[in-house]
């Protein structure tokens, strides 16, 4: 079993900066690549970003520039560096990991989540 937890969220300015970290415990041999994901009320959730276990990384347009995922010297830990934020980045924000099944890979293990609130 795999286990997340997220933590560095808050409440922040906007254009500030925020940095969430997400660790992964448990029988992490089972975890491929990793996602961070958010979801605003009244939306769905939404991919964020998404790093490889060779530490590439992609995002989501309205986060490109801002936004940076990274690996930390641990395996199974992930970052979310957060800067020039928005309010509309206002969300609850969720690490997820990859397990490999018979349709693909999916993100099959998530956190509890963490709120970010962005305001003046």
């Amino acid at each position: 079993q795999v286990q997340l937890m997220e933590s560095g969220g808050g409440l922040v300015q906007p254009g500030g900066s925020l940095r969430l970290s997400c660790a992964a415990s448990g029988i992490t041999v089972s975890i491929r690549d990793m996602g961070w994901f958010r979801q605003a009320p009244g939306n769905e959730r939404e991919l964020v970003a998404a790093i490889t276990s060779d530490g590439k990384t992609n995002y989501a347009d309205f986060v490109k520039g801002r936004f940076t995922a990274s690996r930390g010297n641990a395996e199974n830990m992930i970052y979310l560096q957060m800067n020039s934020l928005k309010l509309e980045d206002t969300a609850v924000y969720y690490c997820a990991a990859v397990r490999k099944t018979l349709a693909g890979p999916t993100y099959s293990y998530w956190g509890q989540g963490t709120q970010v609130t962005v305001s003046s």
